[in-house]
């Protein structure tokens, strides 16, 4: 039986409570539930993983509930690993792949199944089902997921029963199952690897959902130009609220922390807070994407001028960085090496520093010793998908050393970042940080903006702000 608070107004559960409480329920059991449209892409995924491990055990667990204060915990967020693999969100959930004589694996979902009415289990606890709500059965996630399914709480037993297997698990994602298996840090690190390394190109399904995690992107962007006098009269928590709005009722929720930075702030690169003023004048950087139902995120970023026209040395900040992106893009396509894009948008960054006398030349130098990285900050991009800086561990030779492919999806992002205690810039240039983030689909012949129904010259966005902010 689950454990009660100290400070609980009930004492305990008296025999005639319990047995009023196990009796009287119906039968829930859904029957004849569809097979979820990601779960052949899922099967496919999972044949690509087994044929990197012949002979070993894979075991890739989804998580556990994370401490917020007491007895609060964070919103659960599956291991991107686990999702791509099976398709599902559950928690305490974890994905084994057993080896067969062949070569091959068998794939067995172990779930956390339905609570049954039989003990207090299911209506005692924070976590029990009556609580936190209705979860599928066995039977029914494995017609949703078309794998087999097992109760997780027999999986310690399970991998004890064949201690000779050779085993590797997804470290630091569930400490108790981690601690259930016999494995080598080394070889484990190499099954993290593959994981990633599986989700840099993109099928067809997952490409799909990219596209609505951005178009509801573009919408909620479009609600926080909407709403911008609101952000006036009070802070940049109004940004923060109202595409979260968006992300919820369209999506899971963010797919990151979103950044709702004005004036000073959007020199910083990673700003949270969201709790300064927006004051007509200075510029809005905006960084934010809805994560979908099934986890795939967005990344845009847009700078913005609150009052809705740029000064000439904010036009001027944004041309540069806009300028950058452009050429960042136009070095996006099948065949290129990873880092063109990057080395594209940042000469380009580069030659205007240095036209501008705030570093020294000439250009190539400047580059080669990474000058420009004073403004710059940041690299130019990064790989996107289940996670908002996706594959993260996978191989340098299959990503920042690697060559693009069709099917990859990445962010173009330039920016210029001038600090508002940076001595070596004009003051009137302190405090100006802009920034342009695009969603970029490589294609057979080149690259699709997911996010181009967003504007991104500097026109287009002072003529976009009239029209939806007024």
């Amino acid at each position: 039986m689950a454990k009660g608070r100290k400070n609980g107004l009930y004492s305990g559960v008296s025999e005639e409570l319990s047995a009023l409480m196990r009796t009287g329920w119906a039968d829930t059991e859904q029957h004849g539930l569809p097979l979820d449209e990601q779960a052949p892409y899922a099967a496919h995924r999972r044949a690509a993983l087994s044929a990197r491990f012949p002979g070993e055990r894979l075991v890739i667990p989804s998580g556990n509930l994370k401490t917020r204060s007491n007895d609060d915990t964070y919103p659960f967020r599956p291991h991107s690993g686990y999702v791509h693999m099976t398709g599902d969100r559950g928690r305490d959930c974890a994905l084994v792949l057993e080896p067969r004589p062949d070569g091959g694996h068998d794939a067995y979902c172990y779930l956390l199944p339905r609570d049954g009415r039989d003990t207090d289990e299911f209506w005692l606890g924070y976590t029990a089902e009556l609580w936190m709500g209705r979860r599928r059965s066995l039977a029914e996630s494995e017609r949703v997921l078309g794998m087999s399914c097992r109760d997780v709480r027999g999986l310690a037993d399970d991998l004890a029963a064949t201690p000779g297997v050779p085993t590797r698990i997804v470290r630091g994602v569930d400490p108790a199952l981690e601690a259930a298996v016999t494995t080598d840090a080394g070889r484990d690190d190499e099954l993290e690897e593959a994981l990633s390394g599986l989700r840099l190109v993109k099928d067809a399904w997952e490409i799909g959902e990219m596209r609505k995690a951005v178009d509801s992107t573009v919408r909620g962007f479009t609600d926080c130009v909407g709403e911008l006098s609101r952000a006036v009269a009070s802070s940049e928590r109004w940004i923060e609220g109202t595409f979260f709005r968006r992300a919820r009722l369209e999506g899971n929720s963010v797919g990151y922390g979103s950044i709702c930075a004005a004036g000073e702030h959007a020199t910083i690169m990673h700003w949270t807070d969201n709790d300064g003023p927006v004051r007509p004048g200075d510029l809005l950087l905006l960084d934010a994407g809805v994560e979908t139902h099934t986890l795939y995120t967005a990344d845009v970023t847009r700078t913005l001028p609150i009052s809705g026209v740029f000064t000439p040395v904010q036009r001027r900040v944004y041309d540069a960085v806009y300028e950058a992106q452009e050429a960042g893009i136009a070095a996006v396509k099948p065949g290129a090496a990873y880092r063109d894009f990057h080395i594209a948008a940042q000469r380009y960054l580069a030659e205007k520093l240095v036209e501008w006398g705030f570093i020294e030349g000439p250009a190539d130098r400047a580059l080669e010793l990474g000058l420009q990285r004073r403004f710059t900050m940041a690299g130019t991009g990064h790989m996107l998908g289940l996670d908002v800086h996706d594959c993260a561990e996978a191989r340098n030779e299959e990503y920042v050393d690697g060559v693009l492919e069709p099917g990859m999806v990445l962010t173009v992002e330039p920016g210029l970042y001038f600090q508002p205690d940076d001595l070596t810039v004009p003051e009137e240039w302190r405090g100006i940080g802009v920034r342009i983030e695009d969603d970029l689909l490589v294609t057979a012949d080149g690259s699709e903006n997911l996010s181009a129904g967003l504007p991104r010259s500097a026109d287009e966005v002072e003529a976009w702000m009239a029209r939806v902010a007024g």
